[in-house]
């Protein structure tokens, strides 16, 4: 899980990832919808794909690249043990703005 925090902290990579979501794109797709050349989005690729959150389809002459759901599903199971926490600070926080606009807090 580590290994997927540290690819997706990278904005760029984040961005391809956002991108993927929408199914697979070649190279050349990813490259004319963000700001890098295809050497840095093939070096982006290659972090993704080595942290497992990408895989590479070939078809004919092009690469496809994929989002692998396994990864982000562990990511999420990790965040869910958090969810609670905030849960309940925002159940504090109604019931603190509530107080407020009953004019019981100042």
């Amino acid at each position: 899980m580590i290994e997927t925090l540290s690819a997706l902290a990278e904005p760029n990579r984040l961005q391809i990832v956002e991108l993927l979501r929408v199914g697979p794109s070649p190279v050349a797709e990813i490259c004319a919808r963000i700001p890098l050349g295809q050497p840095q989005v093939s070096k982006h690729l290659r972090v993704l794909r080595n942290a497992g959150l990408v895989h590479v389809q070939p078809r004919g002459q092009q690469r496809f690249y994929a989002l692998n759901a396994v990864p982000l599903r562990e990511l999420d199971e990790w965040l869910e043990r958090f969810r609670d926490i905030w849960g309940a600070r925002f159940d504090q926080l109604d019931a603190l703005l509530l107080e407020m606009q009953k004019g019981k807090v100042k």
